[in-house]
């Protein structure tokens, strides 16, 4: 017998009980064979390729759905930063190409597509300007397309000119989709070290430094160690802290499992796994009711940053263990409008801005779906993602900002995105102007410790 009756039981348990799921399976697929001097060549060439390479990717994925019982929540494609693809043709405003990947993923029936992206930590193309100022267009006339910008690192700094104007672009992109409280602002990301294998949307690319394609898998289980935490209530930290890494050490064992054969299938090498904790607004499947578990009484109360580093280090120690392959981000994200738990810390005003700040030097990526007045001025919103560059460019970890202005609500009122997006109060920001400080402009020096050749 290869696995006892118990074993059974427990994976049984782990999806009907505790809504463990592949969160995405992502193919990648480089561009950059397909750049040509005339936009309408360049985007006929990309439209060719994503209908060849990733047509077969439903169809498998819900094939393995039905042979393994595990359900795979979004089929999604990444594909080749197209600041870079799209830099070579005669086109000044990328939005087109932006409403040919909508159509491309519609026609295929996948839920998203990211890389309308650009990598400016350390400057600006022409291409990365074009992108970047087709950003709010390009959001407001699409559905299914998800945008990205790196505007720091560790080893190049922070480059200031682009979080000002990413300040400006997330106002924007929310006062274009204001009819629908400025969803836009939810498929765009503004990132610090920003990995290039990345499963989870709105921030996944297909790195430059990737191969031809792959397909890299997101694995999702907060009820999962949530259960197994709540059957040891009286463990110490050391106790608690093998829990969790045994628990993720499970979840991606069976996240490879899928991973390999779905890429088998679709003849693509198998990329990464990442293994993040990311919630959704259903009960049961919430970060911030694991750290209550833990003996918080509610999330962003003292303890929070300590309870929130535990986890996501047992995680990520977890699925290295299970894993040679794994990559992304991985270990917890705390999107406040995607975990129920969250939503209800916000409302007890036990989590705050500021606290959330905090916690995103833990864990694995940043402030994530926060919904801000619509009064937010667009030098406030660079200084939140400045704040934020920083916690990443200093830790050498991946930093990310996802914040949403809703246009003509204020502080304490509520809005829904609906979906895995959820919804959630509106977030106090600080009243006090940073507007000097982003004016300044120039680019923040890496730190010291970047230099390590």
């Amino acid at each position: 017998m290869l696995f006892t009756p118990f074993e059974i039981t427990e994976t049984v348990d782990m999806f009907l009980r505790f809504k463990l799921d592949i969160r995405a399976i992502t193919l990648g697929v480089s561009l950059l064979d397909c750049a040509a001097a005339s936009g309408v060549e360049t985007r006929r060439r990309i439209r060719e390729k994503l209908l060849r390479i990733a047509g077969p990717l439903v169809k498998t994925a819900r094939a393995l759905e039905i042979e393994y019982g595990i359900p795979i929540i979004n089929k999604r494609l990444s594909v080749s930063p197209l600041a870079l693809v799209a830099a070579a043709s005669d086109d000044q405003d990328y939005t087109p190409y932006a409403q040919m990947l909508d159509g491309v993923v519609k026609e295929l029936g996948i839920d998203f597509v990211g890389g309308f992206s650009a990598l400016v930590q350390k400057g600006f193309s022409q291409g990365d300007l074009r992108l970047i100022d087709s950003i709010p267009k390009a959001l407001s006339h699409t559905e299914r397309v998800c945008a990205s910008v790196n505007v720091a690192s560790t080893k190049s700094g922070i480059n200031m000119d682009a979080v000002r104007r990413m300040g400006e672009v997330v106002k924007e992109t929310a006062e274009m989709t204001a009819s629908q409280d400025g969803l836009g602002c939810a498929k765009l990301v503004v990132f610090c070290n920003a990995p290039e294998d990345n499963p989870f949307m709105a921030g996944a690319f297909h790195g430059p430094g990737e191969g031809e394609n792959c397909l890299n898998v997101g694995v999702s289980g907060p009820g999962v160690i949530k259960a197994a935490l709540e059957a040891h209530r009286q463990a110490s930290f050391d106790e608690l802290a093998d829990i969790i890494k045994k628990a993720a050490f499970k979840i991606t064992r069976m996240g490879q499992l899928v991973g390999m054969e779905a890429a088998r299938r679709l003849g693509v090498p198998f990329g990464i796994l990442d293994l993040s904790l990311a919630p959704t607004p259903a009960v049961g499947d919430s970060v911030a009711r694991i750290l209550e578990t833990m003996g918080l009484a509610s999330t962003g109360t003292h303890g929070t940053t300590a309870a929130l580093a535990i986890l996501t280090d047992m995680i990520k120690k977890g699925g290295v263990m299970a894993s040679t392959h794994v990559g992304g981000l991985s270990g917890a994200f705390i999107p406040v409008s995607e975990d129920e738990g969250m939503i209800a810390a916000v409302r007890a005003g036990s989590l705050s801005l500021d606290k959330l700040e905090a916690m995103t030097s833990v864990c694995s990526v940043g402030l994530d779906m926060i919904p801000l007045p619509g009064d937010t001025s667009p030098a406030t919103i660079a200084a939140i993602i400045a704040d934020e560059m920083a916690i990443g460019m200093v830790n050498h970890k991946t930093t990310a900002v996802r914040v949403i202005p809703v246009p003509g609500k204020q502080t304490g009122e509520w809005v829904h995105f609906g979906g895995l997006l959820g919804g959630a109060p509106i977030m106090a920001v600080n009243p006090a102007k940073s507007d000097a400080f982003i004016a300044r402009g120039g680019r923040i020096p890496p730190p010291i410790h970047s230099f390590r050749n």
